[in-house]
């Protein structure tokens, strides 16, 4: 799925060859902050 998506990024404009990456970077800071957090909430907690 994710190769299948690199490669039409290949074919698609310039928007959407920066856009894709943009959207995996973002998801992984979404994830990270909320992994940071829950992290932080256990040790406020106990």
């Amino acid at each position: 799925m994710i190769s299948e998506l690199i490669h039409n990024m290949g074919h698609s404009s310039a928007q959407a060859f920066y856009g894709v990456p943009a959207i995996y970077i973002y998801l992984c800071i979404i994830v990270g902050v909320a992994f940071y957090r829950i992290k932080q909430f256990k040790n406020d907690h106990h």
